[in-house]
């Protein structure tokens, strides 16, 4: 398989977001690794990350338009609720 294909077919980011998922993972069932942190933090650290990486698959892949601004929408709105969750903080 060429660097291209690696890409072009979204295999790249699946790899990011596995290991995205392990990270999670571990700072659920390794609490001192967190720190002060809840899941809850860790969480809405993550998800716009995830959001994003999954607007670009769609749009390494080829993938109608309307995916790509979901999943960016998505994660702008995520983010939105890790500030405003910040800010109550």
């Amino acid at each position: 398989m060429s660097v291209e294909v690696f890409f072009s077919s979204g295999l790249a980011i699946d790899l990011v977001l596995i290991f995205v998922a392990l990270e999670v993972l571990v700072l659920a069932f390794i609490p001192r690794l967190r720190g002060s942190m809840t899941l809850l933090d860790v969480t809405s650290l993550v998800v716009p990350g995830v959001f994003l990486m999954l607007a670009i698959r769609s749009a390494l892949t080829s993938a109608p338009y309307t995916m790509t601004a979901v999943f960016m929408t998505a994660a702008f709105a995520s983010h939105l609720w890790d500030v405003a969750r910040r800010r109550r903080a």
